[in-house]
C-alpha cells in the first residue's frame, strides 16, 4: 500500500491558533469523496481550526482554479477529488492539470495546498484511500494535515 512509511501527524500538539483553511472538494464519485471530506473535517477538528470553509466544485479538473481563489484569503487550501482510469486517455488529461494546477497555485500564492487527489486505476483502490470504515488509509485527513502542519510551519517562521 503506498501510505507505508507515511508520518503519523500529530495535530493537536501543532499551534494553529488564528489559521483559516479552505477546503475545495469534487463532485464526482459521492462515496469517496463523502468519505475524503469526513477526514478532512476530522484532521480540522483534531487541528482545532475553527475558520474553514468547504467548497464543492464539479470535478478534479476544476479543483485548481477554486484553490487558486480561497488561496488569496486562507492561509492553507485541500483539495480533494478521485480520478478512475476508465478506457480513454482523458484520466491522463485530467490527472496532469489538476496535479499541474494544484501544485502551480502552491507554488505561485506561497500557500500550502494538501493534495488529496486519489488517481486509482479501480474504484476499490479510491475506497480503500478514502478513510471509510473499511478503508486501509485516509487520505482526506492526510492531505489536510499537510496542508495545516505546513501553514503553521510557515507562520511560525515568519513567512
Amino acid at each position: 500500500m503506498s501510505g507505508h512509511g507515511a508520518p503519523t501527524p500529530e495535530l493537536s500538539t501543532i499551534n494553529t491558533q488564528g489559521l483559516s483553511v479552505a477546503v475545495v472538494a469534487s463532485s464526482w464519485h459521492t462515496t469517496i469523496m463523502d468519505g475524503l471530506l469526513d477526514g478532512a473535517r476530522r484532521a480540522l477538528q483534531d487541528a482545532n481550526i475553527s475558520n474553514s470553509v468547504t467548497v464543492r466544485v464539479p470535478g478534479s479538473f476544476e479543483l485548481p482554479v477554486a484553490a487558486a481563489r480561497l488561496a488569496a484569503t486562507y492561509d492553507a487550501v485541500v483539495a480533494l477529488g478521485v480520478v478512475i482510469r476508465g478506457g480513454t486517455p482523458h484520466f491522463d488529461y485530467v490527472c496532469q492539470a489538476a496535479t499541474n494546477g494544484i501544485t502551480k497555485v502552491s507554488v505561485e500564492t506561497g500557500k500550502p495546498v494538501g493534495f488529496g487527489v486519489l488517481t486509482c486505476d479501480t474504484e476499490q483502490q479510491g475506497l480503500d484511500r478514502a478513510g471509510l470504515a473499511d478503508s486501509q488509509e485516509d487520505k482526506g485527513y492526510e492531505a489536510t494535515a499537510a496542508a495545516i502542519e505546513t501553514a503553521a510551519v510557515l507562520r511560525d517562521l515568519g513567512l
